[in-house]
């Protein structure tokens, strides 16, 4: 994506960092670069200027924290929400990197900064929510709603989700015990997920993998049933931890990516968004019992009870794999539920080749079609259903 050359970029700095001032403005020719030294001064000149086409912001600023301003000014100025607001950090820290995941900042920075790839993100992060306030304007006009969970549906996933946790702890309990005694490490773990709407939620499951699968994911990248043979992506998937690189960092699924290696494989391909290993040698043998029952899943019943998923509904994606499918091809499929069991997961174990990456999204699109349809229940229903059939069939998927 390249920044337009006719149009300078409109662009409001929070902080006192000399260099990244003396960076943007070394470039008179495609940035409109405006300083603000603290908050007060940074408020004061959002309420004099409407026109803004991103705000950076430091870390920590004097009198309080970058993320502490984000939120005054998304509070502040309701009416702006779509104007992207980038962190930007002197060190990487992953604490950071959550709190700024949980507050809703659009993208966090590691110096030394480049400002090309700045302006790069910023084009792409206007793009990218102004056809969102397009889709929320549509829904007014009955294109497309934003979805909201039904009465039954609710009912459904709270009376399921409870009954499930209650018989099922014995069984936890002895599983837990299990994986601990097969490798060090915590038996469960937190990641990042992205569900309806894109709102992004703890998501809980059952560890299944070694301690260090992040450090055998090169070495096993040729199984990945979603890449052919000419693709190297350095995608991230669950359970792995950052991959060292530098430059600025994309947030993963409890990781970190390097802009620069995410940018150049989404060029190459979109096709690559999941990661899925056949008989992935990473995984415990306990671990290849709980996914076989689908055992490790039972945490996510915490997730249901707190309305962060349904029992059905489309697969609430990793971070990073979510931001790969932010082209307008691809967003229905935010425009449904999230869920523990869904249409593509009954539809895959329920054939014997394996199902492509625009299969996968071609049917979680199709269930929100369904979601959104005044049989969802009905249909939920029939998933269910063929869920318990699915469980206990011997293809791992």
């Amino acid at each position: 994506m390249e920044v337009l050359s006719d149009q300078k970029v409109c662009l409001l700095y929070v902080g006192v960092d000399q260099v990244v001032v003396d960076q943007f403005e070394s470039l008179p020719e495609k940035v409109d670069f405006h300083m603000a030294k603290n908050s007060v001064l940074g408020i004061k000149w959002l309420e004099e200027n409407q026109h803004v086409d991103a705000i950076i912001c430091e870390k920590q600023i004097p009198g309080q924290t970058g993320i502490e301003f984000h939120n005054v000014v998304r509070e502040r100025f309701t009416n702006r929400d779509e104007i992207p607001f980038i962190l930007v950090a002197k060190s990487r820290d992953k604490n950071d990197l959550s709190e700024a995941v949980k507050n809703g900042i659009d993208d966090f920075y590691v110096q030394p900064l480049s400002t090309d790839r700045i302006l790069e993100r910023v084009q792409f992060l206007k793009e990218l929510k102004a056809n969102l306030k397009k889709e929320r304007i549509g829904s007014s006009s009955g294109v497309q709603k934003e979805y909201k969970i039904g009465f039954w549906k609710r009912t459904f996933d709270i009376t399921v989700a409870g009954l499930a946790l209650l018989c099922a702890s014995p069984f936890l309990l002895l599983f837990i015990i299990a994986i601990r005694l097969e490798s060090k490490g915590k038996v469960y773990y937190i990641s990042k997920r992205v569900g309806t709407s894109y709102k992004i939620f703890d998501f809980y499951k059952l560890r299944s993998m070694y301690p260090d699968a992040d450090k055998r994911l090169k070495e096993f990248q040729h199984l990945n049933q979603y890449v052919h043979d000419d693709e190297n992506p350095e995608e991230q998937q669950e359970e792995e931890q950052a991959i060292k690189t530098t430059g600025t960092v994309l947030i993963g699924d409890d990781s970190e990516v390097d802009e620069l290696q995410h940018n150049t494989q989404k060029k190459e391909s979109a096709k690559s968004a999941f990661v899925k290993f056949d008989n992935d040698p990473r995984i415990t043998k306990v671990g290849k019992i709980i996914r076989k029952l689908s055992i490790d899943e039972l945490p996510q019943l915490i997730n249901v009870l707190k309305g962060d998923m349904s029992i059905v509904g489309n697969r609430p994606l990793p971070l990073y794999e979510a931001e790969v499918l932010t082209t307008d091809e691809w967003t229905d499929r935010f425009n449904g539920p999230a869920g523990i069991t869904g249409l593509w997961q009954v539809e895959a174990r329920g054939r014997s080749s394996k199902m492509s990456p625009e299969e996968r999204k071609s049917l979680d699109i199709k269930y929100v079609e369904y979601a959104n349809s005044k049989y969802a229940f009905l249909i939920d229903m029939w998933i269910v259903l063929r869920t318990f059939k699915a469980v206990f069939q011997k293809e791992n998927v």
